[in-house]
């Protein structure tokens, strides 16, 4: 199975980039909706409807839900990809089908993705409202989850690029979890089938982005819809897509993402799982909070009058303009910066910071600046 090929082959020409809304999906559900594959669960605060998916009539239910957090598309992308995949007749389409009956959410906070932002209308994170469930996109979820009665659920985020995979200067690329189901962090049957499916595609994935798989924190927190999820009985995955070099649109990522849904399924069709690979999931490096998206070495600085040599670092907000997202870098933070790292990384080697409001780079401005009053930083990069 040449799983480039097939992400070249299924990849959803229609959609790209971070902001994807339900105006962007709405034709491809249209399309997809053949033979009522769609409906409409719920609506949103502000009345959206919430759509879902489902396609084949195996006996293996699988549950999967993207865009929780409405500013995190990355696997509702991929996810469109494995449904295009899913609908082609070829021999793994066909065992996928026959083995498993796949029902997803694409959008389940749609007033979040129009708006890009984490929460919900009501300002509510969705991932922390699973057990007083106060806002519709989350009894929906949760009414969905009782009927259905899934296998397998699978929870689909993006992280931010603040993630490196261990502290050696590997963004994590793509995160995994699979969560806890007690405070003990204990290991059952449900979890470890979890477990070893990661441990599966991080042998795959390693192939390709060696040393960016990242595991995140498995503490225990019942309002998080994947402890609820797995402390109920069913075997949860967190997937996290996250930074590849350059990649801020994800459209790399978008692939590993792909790569990791195919995995999943063969594993669990070929029942892969008879094995304790806990050992092979702890290996995986843990989530850590190491990268900026900018750093600047070796600055120099002239504060009242006293010349230091120090770094500075700038990250990215992304911003809803005009309903396009622009990335806007903005100085985080000044100091040694020891043990961190940046995306894009200067060595100004002593050359002398100045703005045009002061010889020092002040937290909260605009990366907009100078180096020896010669070299032009614009939003961060040197300005061509």
């Amino acid at each position: 199975m040449n799983l480039e090929n097939l992400f070249i082959q299924y990849k959803e020409q229609s959609i790209s980039g971070r902001y994807l809304t339900l105006d962007h999906i709405q034709p491809i559900l249209d399309r997809l909706n053949t033979n009522n594959q769609v409906q409409i669960i719920g609506k949103s605060v502000l009345g959206e409807p919430i759509y879902s998916y489902q396609i084949g009539t195996g006996p293996t239910r699988v549950y999967l839900w993207s865009q929780m957090h409405g500013n995190e598309s990355t696997t509702t992308k991929a996810s469109f990809d494995f449904i295009n995949l899913l609908n082609d007749e070829t021999d793994f389409a066909k065992r996928m089908l026959s083995s498993f009956t796949f029902y997803w959410i694409p959008i389940l906070n749609p007033d979040g993705a129009r708006l890009y932002t984490r929460a919900n209308a009501n300002e509510i994170d969705l991932n922390r409202d699973s057990q007083d469930l106060t806002q519709p996109e989350s009894n929906v979820l949760r009414k969905i989850f009782e009927d259905f009665k899934p296998h397998y659920c699978f929870n689909l985020h993006d992280q931010r690029t603040i993630f490196g995979a261990g502290t050696e200067g590997k963004p994590a690329t793509v995160s995994f979890l699979a969560p806890s189901y007690n405070e003990e962090r204990e290991v059952n049957e449900n979890r470890q089938k979890a477990i070893n499916i990661i441990a599966g595609i991080n042998k795959v994935l390693q192939e390709y982005i060696p040393g960016q798989v990242g595991r995140f924190d498995d503490s225990f927190n019942i309002n998080c819809i994947g402890d609820t999820f797995q402390y109920l009985g069913v075997p949860t995955i967190l997937f996290e897509a996250g930074h590849y070099p350059g990649d801020y649109e994800r459209e790399i990522t978008r692939k590993y993402i792909f790569f990791s849904l195919i995995l999943s399924f063969k594993l669990i069709s070929e029942n892969d799982l008879v094995n304790n690979r806990i050992g092979e999931y702890l290996n995986i490096s843990q989530n850590n909070v190491v990268f900026y998206d900018f750093m600047y070495k070796n600055v120099k600085i002239n504060y009242d009058g006293i010349e230091i040599i120090t770094n500075f670092v700038a990250q990215y907000k992304e911003e809803l303009i005009e309903n396009k997202i622009h990335f806007n870098a903005y100085i985080a933070e000044v100091g040694d910066l020891e043990n961190f790292f940046g995306h894009y990384e200067y060595d100004a080697k002593g050359e002398e910071y100045s703005d045009d409001f002061s010889n020092f780079p002040k937290v909260g401005q605009k990366a907009n600046f100078y180096l020896n009053k010669n070299v032009k930083f614009v939003n961060g990069l040197i300005k061509s």
